[in-house]
């Protein structure tokens, strides 16, 4: 009877030991975000938690600029543009790297052909979306969406027409792709399915500058950038385009948003801190926000005098945090509030 209550105690154990890893590696996931600041002097890929800023990890360090981070589904990996420079003409050569989650095993993806950038991870972890202009320099070239396998083969053009189409998003269900394009005169969000067919537009208004698409992780909401009130802000809309709603509201510069894994948060750029750059007067330095997911309490995440741009927030395919429930952090353990 003993033995038989001890390996039932030492199950219960082990299973509780279990479901406390897996509400770990949620928290985790939720807290990392990766961006890129030229902080160093140089554009390089950094990681800070999106709870504590005091934890904050350089992963790249070389001569060449690097930018427009994407996690894996699995978090092990992160894809990323690398280049010169970022301005479009003199540093056009782009490329596609990967590398650990720590940094580690950099290796070029796309080759030297052409050039690429905005690479964006499907949610199965088997495929990634660029951009490419099918020449050497990106700057001379139409802008298509691409596809690739994970390890860089089997690239294929899916949006292939005569006009710019940019920054691609996965939906979480990995069936369909937004992005920008300009094909009907201005800058406005599209949606296609993963093999590029069924191409439309869902912001569909004589508004410029639609951009920066970013599906939420419920796949009922995307959140976008605009330039329709005169500056640029963050909007969020359902997944069909429907209810456009401004979600920032003020008369500084917003973009890049990127959803927490668990949509209640969306970081984003912006240079509302009014800190001056030091390089180019008259402007403000970029730095990586947080928000709620309705536009309130904004806060500044990085709160530096060099520019933070690109924040992408570690979206795990599957979260095992019950619904409706919020993790707490003791030491190593996690506590489900009721």
């Amino acid at each position: 009877m003993q033995r038989r209550h001890n390996l039932t105690h030492f199950i219960l154990v082990g299973v509780i030991a279990v479901v406390l890893t897996l509400l770990m590696v949620c928290v985790d996931a939720q807290a990392q975000i990766a961006f890129s600041s030229n902080r160093a002097g140089n554009w390089d890929i950094y990681v800070i938690n999106a709870n504590d800023a005091r934890q904050m990890q350089k992963l790249t360090d070389n001569p060449l600029a690097e930018w427009d981070p994407s996690w894996s589904p699995d978090g092990k990996h992160i894809a990323y543009t690398s280049g010169k420079d970022r301005n479009f003409v003199v540093g056009g050569h782009w490329q596609i790297y990967v590398m650990d989650a720590d940094g580690k095993n950099q290796r070029s993806l796309t080759g030297d052909a052409f050039a690429a950038g905005w690479p964006s991870w499907s949610p199965d972890g088997k495929q990634i979306a660029f951009v490419s202009s099918e020449v050497w320099n990106i700057a001379t070239g139409n802008w298509q969406i691409y596809v690739m396998d994970a390890d860089g083969g089997n690239q294929q053009n899916l949006s292939n027409n005569d006009f710019d189409d940019s920054g691609p998003s996965w939906s979480p269900d990995g069936k369909r792709i937004a992005f920008t394009s300009s094909r009907d005169g201005n800058r406005e969000i599209y949606v296609m399915d993963a093999n590029g067919k069924n191409q439309k537009n869902i912001t569909q208004g004589p508004f410029a500058h639609d951009s920066d698409p970013s599906w939420s992780p419920d796949g009922e909401r995307i959140a976008f950038v605009s330039l329709r009130d005169g500056h640029k802000e963050i909007y969020v809309m359902d997944a069909d385009g429907k209810n456009q709603r401004n979600h920032t509201k003020n008369p500084f510069t917003d973009t890049s948003p990127s959803w927490s894994p668990d949509g209640k948060r969306i970081a984003f750029v912006s240079d509302r801190a009014g800190h001056a750059h030091r390089r180019i007067p008259g402007w403000f330095t970029s730095e990586i926000y947080v928000m709620d997911a309705d536009g309130g309490n904004p806060r500044n995440l990085t709160n530096h005098l060099e520019d933070d741009e690109d924040p992408a927030w570690y979206n795990p395919v599957l979260s095992v945090a019950p619904a409706g429930k919020t993790l707490t952090i003791w030491g190593q353990l996690k506590q489900v509030d009721r």
